[in-house]
């Protein structure tokens, strides 16, 4: 098993530098099954993503429940459902479908939320990032037939930790999903539900409309509808945030993003995705005897990858793990964002769209004139997701 290069001779930082922002309450509110075998090497959990043998596990995987087994979101799916589905929704993420059809939603819908910020003179940033990516996912999906900034709301809403923090922990777990079937129902009513009826008197070229041909139920197509709001939208404007709050932060990296081309912004946003993946936990648990390497996981084995240690694994990133480094990838000749995607055959399908979004928006937002960061972001924690959370901050600049 063969890193993918060598690691350099020296740090080219201090060695103690540390940007994870949201390192802190990551490591004290994830939380591991006690059954599970964590895998912090980079090297082994890629092993474990690619092996065919490594089923999907966690996420409630084992409770989705559509009716029909093959109807199951592709994320839950494993084998011959898994690579038909994949095969299926594949056309809607080309890259030549996401660099023409959804990059132009992606300028439209940047420009107008840029207006209203030019017009109001600061804005949340969180509530613009999580505009953008229901205008973006909505379109792929096919959640056209509403108005998206209520639809934003209402998704936020459904997906947000929004039990008052002062009830003890146990009682707000039990609140928790009363909440969100509140607002999942909501969100159907009013959103779902609409799409579907339009697209049942004429299809379009979205999920929705291929969903139907496939004679998939209202249900089956409102769990579709609200994985993709996690997956596609809200896991992308905790990005956009996190990413905003780096550039923000450091004027030597603002400078190289404003003034570099679209590869270089790229390159800057996988390293900073590398250090703060939104998802900090993918499970698998093996079918059979499996081998990974020079060991053996036995069958039924749960395996809990923890994101955040993979991607800082210095085996395979280098020196420095802990620092932002936009060549890191190009000098280690690694996939930028490591693991933060997943890999091999369950890697997000998504992946081009969510950091061409992100690039996208923050290149017009930083070049907005007189544009600050007034308000840095409180950092919670999302129990439902296992992921961080970033609110309230607020971008100023120049009004007119």
């Amino acid at each position: 098993m063969e890193p993918l290069a060598s690691p350099a001779a020296a740090c080219p930082f201090d060695p103690s530098r540390d940007e994870r922002k949201s390192a802190r309450i990551a490591a004290e509110r994830i939380s591991f099954d006690p059954s599970a075998q964590v895998v912090r090497r980079f090297w082994f959990a890629r092993d474990v993503l690619r092996n065919a043998l490594a089923k999907q596990a966690g996420a409630d995987s084992d409770q989705v429940d559509t009716g029909n087994p093959d109807h199951a979101p592709v994320f839950y799916l494993d084998g011959e459902p898994h690579r038909r589905k994949r095969s299926a929704i594949a056309r809607l993420f080309t890259a030549t479908v996401v660099t023409t059809r959804y990059r132009a939603v992606m300028e439209r819908t940047s420009e107008a939320l840029l207006a209203r910020l030019k017009a109001a003179g600061e804005a949340r940033l969180d509530v613009l990032s999580l505009e953008l990516a229901v205008a973006v996912a909505s379109e792929i999906v096919g959640l056209t037939d509403s108005d998206r900034t209520s639809m934003a709301a209402r998704i936020g809403a459904t997906l947000a930790s929004s039990v008052p923090s002062a009830l003890p922990r146990r009682l707000a777990r039990l609140l928790q999903p009363l909440l969100f079937r509140f607002h999942a129902l909501n969100f159907f009513f009013r959103d779902v539900r609409p799409a579907i009826a339009t697209r049942r008197r004429a299809r379009r070229e979205d999920l929705i409309s291929q969903l139907l041909d496939e004679q998939y139920s209202n249900r089956a197509i409102m769990i579709e509808c609200m994985t993709y709001a996690v997956a596609g939208m809200v896991t992308t404007r905790e990005f956009i945030v996190m990413a905003a709050w780096h550039l923000f932060g450091r004027d030597d990296l603002r400078a190289r993003f404003v003034g570099g081309d679209e590869t270089d912004q790229l390159a800057i946003l996988d390293e900073i995705l590398r250090l703060r993946p939104v998802a900090s936990v993918l499970q698998r648990r093996a079918a059979e005897d499996m081998g990974i390497g020079s060991d053996t996981v036995p069958a039924g084995t749960l395996l809990a990858i923890d994101i955040r240690s993979v991607n800082t694994d210095e085996a395979a990133t280098g020196p420095c793990p802990h620092a932002l480094d936009p060549d890191r990838a190009k000098r280690q000749k690694a996939a930028g964002g490591y693991l933060s995607f997943g890999y091999g055959s369950h890697r997000c399908p998504g992946s081009q769209v969510a950091m061409h979004e992100t690039r996208v928006f923050l290149d017009r937002l930083l070049r907005v004139p007189g544009i600050r960061l007034e308000r840095e972001p409180q950092i919670g924690w999302s129990e439902m997701l296992s992921a961080y959370e970033l609110r309230g901050a607020i971008v100023g600049c120049d009004r007119g």
